[in-house]
């Protein structure tokens, strides 16, 4: 036995890891268990409950022909067959994609652009945050409701504002070409508050001696942000990219509350998520609805999968 052998047999780094789990959750009492264990219940009920067996329901639904009046047999992959030839399915991803494109980067540019004012040394900055915060804690009902009047082209007030430049304004809801602008606002305006309050955590977790260092270089306010601000605030940048982008994939209720079915220009903002909802509830074709939603649910894993591939490019971790 060499000198390398023996000091890898006596070293106690490497007794230790070679413990037992058992022998590791000794450490903890029985009471701590239990105790940890009913903190994390409530969560993983709702979790199971509210999303994995749901899931697996939709998986399982997706195969089989289901009615209104709930009996369903087995079809195979029919549902998915015809979702192969249906063009309600490729203009509803185009719109979904297309809304998500714009709506997440733009959203997370203004609400970075916000944070960094909200978190520097202004008057006010308290009132500030209540009033961005309020997207977040409106109802959608109530925002959609609201947009849906100022679009309005005949007494909205944003078609008003543009007459007063001498700038006839556009059918905002009725109008194809305009349709998906004004849902791409709303969906911008929506996200705000949420992605401030993260972004202002973020920096608020970055140390001022990185800042104290770069007025010392004689670093200006552009440099220190792009030196240091975007790079310590990119592991949050990538947490709200993800949530944002499947918030974005998954949007419904905006489409449902601003344009009715009589719309002429509802096929132009028609998103995957609504169009399951057509056909699961308004047609009463729920197997195939189950289809539509589990294609979602696979283009929304593989997005996923890819912006955590390339995490490794452009984030970083100050540990």
């Amino acid at each position: 036995m060499n000198l390398k052998q023996v000091s890898k047999k006596n070293d106690p780094q490497n007794k230790s890891q070679k413990k037992s789990p058992n022998v590791i959750f000794k450490k903890y009492k029985k009471d701590q268990v239990y105790t940890a264990g009913l903190f994390i219940a409530p969560l993983f009920i709702g979790i199971l409950a509210f999303y994995l067996i749901p899931m697996g329901q939709s998986i399982f639904y997706s195969f089989t022909k289901w009615g209104m009046f709930g009996g369903y047999e087995m079809v195979g992959l029919e549902n998915y067959k015809r979702l192969a030839t249906d063009a309600d399915l490729v203009r509803a991803l185009k719109n979904t994609l297309v809304y998500a494109i714009f709506t997440v980067p733009v959203a997370i540019i203004i609400s970075i652009f916000i944070a960094v004012l909200l978190n520097s040394k202004i008057r006010g900055k308290s009132f500030y945050r209540v009033i961005y915060f309020l997207p977040a804690v409106t109802m959608t009902s109530a925002v959609a409701m609201i947009w849906k009047w100022m679009f309005n082209a005949d007494y909205g007030i944003i078609n008003q504002f543009l007459g007063l430049f001498g700038i006839d304004g556009p059918n905002w809801i009725t109008s194809s070409e305009w349709a998906m602008v004004a849902l791409i606002i709303v969906g911008v305006w929506s996200s705000l508050g949420t992605s401030i309050v993260i972004f202002l955590s973020g920096l608020q977790g970055i140390p001022s001696t990185y800042y104290e260092a770069a007025d010392i270089d004689g670093a200006g306010p552009i440099r220190k942000f792009f030196s240091i601000t975007v790079p310590l605030l990119s592991p949050t940048v990538f947490f709200q990219s993800i949530t944002t982008l499947i918030t974005a994939l998954q949007v419904y209720d905006l489409i449902y509350m601003m344009y009715s079915e009589t719309n002429p220009a509802l096929r132009s903002v028609q998103s995957v998520a609504y169009l399951f909802y057509r056909n699961s509830f308004v047609f009463n074709d729920k197997g195939y609805g189950a289809a539509i939603v589990v294609v979602l649910l696979i283009i929304t894993l593989i997005i996923t999968a890819i912006e955590f591939a390339l995490q490794k490019k452009w984030v970083h971790y100050s540990y």
